[in-house]
């Protein structure tokens, strides 16, 4: 059986687990409905007592919703910071956090870190099996966005290739991002770190302008669903030329843009982003790159997979919390069931009285409990769908990464096995109308 278990599709093991969970409800129904049509009388109590049943489907849908809603969001974010990933293939900087220059290098976050030096940075560029050696430089920006200088190359590999406008031709024109708050064509003065932590009388006394220096927006990237969504880019020049340094070029070629540079006037960058074309080069690089005194060099795939691990210990606590909460909510249910077939005790006796079959009573009790937990399942499906939607927005525009949630099997399954779980239990209800003497319930 396990050889066969495994010869399956991914999609046919799923669907399995899928039938398999439902099969307690079908096996129940199936006993219960057999040669009985309980249904006309079901639609009668659900309509007789239709506010207190919605408020109970309501109920039921908030709890399947949230368990659904911890599982996707979750995952939606783990996707999404890989994917931002998917460009930087190697990073080298001095040593120190791996962690804290993925955050730097990947998602834009800066930090106070060593600079590598002119002379580390062409033995990383010098490499035979080095096809891009894109210097980083940040620190500035422009209202929302970051500024980040780099190298041509690095950029036309970000746009896969493709760029609106032209790329860049001196260091004060700039590539903007596709969701930088400028447009081609725009001028505009860049600021020492982040306009909005300053105030404008704060910026005018401090000068946190870069006066005399304005950039003018010539391209522009392709949505990529990052955090280099949101930044603008310039040549890596321009923002050595902005805080008076050498801008990487000997005198008599100080109007060059771009690689190669001089290391005698190469002012430092925080890390180098290297990328080959060759997979099994990226593993050579990275041990010939990792000195313990002078660089370091990682995989920001593989940081972000210690990160994942964090995440995965996290979010099973938040799966059994869910758990914990499901059961909660299923005891709830259970009371809930009791009170409700209360509601129409008098009705059941009444049947019995006239001498319908034990079985149909209990079949009109369970069908009405499973009628509304059917509902309330299928609305937590939709609340959980509608929740991530939202939460994805919230997050994406927090985290300036993408955040595209979907459901997925495992959301199926949470809310297959919370609807058998339920339904079986609702045939206690059923089996304590059926222990209630008739006249008992004829008084009611």
């Amino acid at each position: 059986m396990r050889n066969l278990w495994d010869t399956l599709s991914a999609g046919a093991q799923d669907s399995l687990i899928t039938a398999g969970l439902l099969l307690p409800l079908a096996v129940i129904a199936a006993i219960l409905l057999r040669g009985f049509a309980p249904w006309a009388l079901v639609r009668a109590i659900l309509w007789r007592f239709r506010w207190a049943n919605l408020i109970f489907v309501l109920l039921i849908s908030v709890s399947v919703g949230m368990g659904i809603g911890v599982i996707v969001q979750e995952r939606g974010l783990r996707q999404g910071m890989a994917h931002a990933a998917d460009k930087f293939d190697l990073v080298v900087s001095a040593p120190g956090s791996e962690l804290t220059m993925t955050l730097a290098t990947i998602f834009l976050r800066p930090s106070d870190v060593p600079l590598l030096s002119g002379r580390v940075y062409q033995d990383i560029a010098d490499h035979e099996n080095v096809d891009i050696a894109a210097p980083i430089a940040f620190g500035d920006s422009y209202l929302t966005a970051p500024l980040i200088g780099t190298i041509d190359a690095f950029v036309r590999h970000l746009g896969d290739g493709e760029i609106e406008g032209r790329m860049w031709q001196t260091s004060t024109e700039a590539i903007a991002g596709a969701a930088a708050p400028v447009r081609i064509g725009d001028v505009f003065t860049p600021v020492h770190g982040q306009e909005d932590d300053h105030d404008e009388e704060e910026e005018d006394e401090h000068g946190h302008h870069h006066d005399g220096f304005d950039l003018t927006v010539v391209g522009r990237l392709p949505p990529s669903g990052t955090p280099w969504d949101h930044a603008i880019l310039i040549p890596v020049e321009g923002v050595w030329e902005v805080h008076g340094l050498a801008n990487g070029h000997a005198p008599e070629r100080g109007d060059r843009i771009g690689p190669p540079f001089d290391p005698d006037y190469f002012p430092g960058t925080p890390a180098v982003i290297v990328r080959s074309s060759a997979l099994w080069a990226n593993y050579a690089l990275k041990s010939d790159f990792t000195r313990d005194s002078e660089t370091m060099a990682f995989f920001p795939g593989t940081v972000l997979a210690n990160l994942y691990r964090v995440m995965g210990d996290i979010r099973q606590a938040m799966s059994l919390m869910s758990l914990v909460t499901q059961g909660l909510v299923a005891a709830s249910v259970l009371m809930g069931l009791f009170i409700l077939t209360r509601l129409f005790q008098r009705q059941t006796a009444m049947l019995r009285a006239l001498g319908a079959p034990r079985r149909f009573v209990m079949a009109v009790v369970w069908c009405y409990g499973a009628s509304m937990l059917t509902l309330g399942t299928l609305g937590g499906i939709l609340a959980g769908y509608a929740t991530t939607a939202i939460l994805s927005r919230i997050v994406s525009a927090r985290t300036d990464v993408l955040v595209t949630a979907t459901l997925g099997w495992s959301e199926i399954h949470l809310a297959c096995g919370f609807l058998s779980g339920t339904a079986l239990l609702s045939l206690l209800p059923a089996i304590l109308v059926m222990r209630t003497p008739i006249a008992e319930g004829l008084r009611a």
